[in-house]
């Protein structure tokens, strides 16, 4: 029997839980990827491993993670059902968890035809719903999506992707409610930089109880610059950006270090909202900064169980 996941360890201790995120490259090589992974051993609790994000063809994310396992460290695997049929989808959550992989984040997956295979098909057999709900009775019922038996004991922890920033507004903690029903036991939000409508949403989170059903984990992301910062708030789908955090990069004379400054003080605010177990830091091409981000936000040392 594989020994439990790390991440639902640290959920359940209460610990303010701090995972990163990890792109697999567009190539064979995953020497720095490793790197990346070695950099952040002591300062997140597990790694989140892109599934051919952005639709852009990409070294396997369960591949990726086995070898994270290999360096005795713990990966979060994206499934995306943009790529596989139901076949494909539990075969590869078998062989993930035959390797070692204990933590699964399920979603749709950016459209095709935003990357570089914009011809191929969508598969889409099931969508992010019914992803959680079959893995999640493969893992607790024992049954395949077909209704066939699975053959001996399989443990993994779920988890999903929440937006609190698309509209329609309203909608969106039902969208929650409806993946911790189907089986998510943690989420990762989308980058949080309008921190005004995300207290605002989990203030409908509480009102529904559901901070006590799942661990939230908010998305902050450094920016670099002031043209990421543009061009995430005019371009990134799902991401709102204040007017006067442009302006305060604008105005710094030192743009990385005000990205810095703004990304934890973003993870400060959110250590003090209530239902907010912890944050995954999504330091795009940046991967480096994530020790310096977990030491300077008051998150360092981890927890050791």
């Amino acid at each position: 029997m594989i020994a439990g996941s790390n991440l639902e360890k640290v959920i359940n201790s209460g610990e303010f839980v701090v995972t990163g995120e990890l792109g697999p490259p567009k190539g064979a090589d995953i020497s720095v990827m490793k790197h990346h992974a070695d950099a952040m051993r002591n300062h997140v609790d597990a790694y989140n491993i892109t599934d051919n994000q952005t639709a852009i063809v990409r070294t396997s994310s369960i591949a990726c993670g086995a070898t994270l396992v290999q360096m005795g460290l713990e990966p979060i695997i994206q499934i995306v059902v943009r790529d596989r049929n139901r076949i494909c989808i539990q075969s590869d959550v078998l062989g993930a968890y035959a390797l070692g992989i204990k933590n699964i984040l399920c979603l749709a997956g950016d459209h095709q035809k935003f990357g570089n295979e914009g011809n191929s098909k969508g598969v889409y057999d099931i969508d992010s719903m019914q992803l959680l709900k079959g893995l999640k009775d493969l893992r607790d019922e024992k049954k395949f999506m077909g209704g066939d038996e699975v053959e001996g004991d399989i443990e993994y922890f779920l988890g999903a992707v929440e937006n609190p920033f698309a509209d329609p507004f309203e909608y969106r903690v039902d969208r929650l409610e409806k993946k911790i029903n189907a089986g998510a036991s943690f989420i990762q939000t989308q980058c949080i930089f309008d921190l005004d409508r995300f207290e605002k949403w989990m203030e409908l989170v509480r009102d529904r109880g559901l901070h006590k059903k799942v661990a939230i984990l908010g998305g902050v992301t450094p920016m670099k610059s002031l043209g990421a910062a543009r061009y995430m708030k005019n371009n990134v789908s799902g991401i709102t950006i204040p007017d006067e955090l442009v302006d305060r990069l604008k105005a710094s004379e030192d743009k990385k270090a005000e990205g810095l400054n703004i990304c934890i003080e973003t993870i400060e605010r959110l250590k003090q909202i209530e239902g907010v177990a912890g944050v995954h830091i999504m330091a795009i091409a940046w991967e480096e900064i994530v020790p310096e981000i977990v030491e300077r936000a008051g998150l360092y040392p981890r927890p050791k169980l």
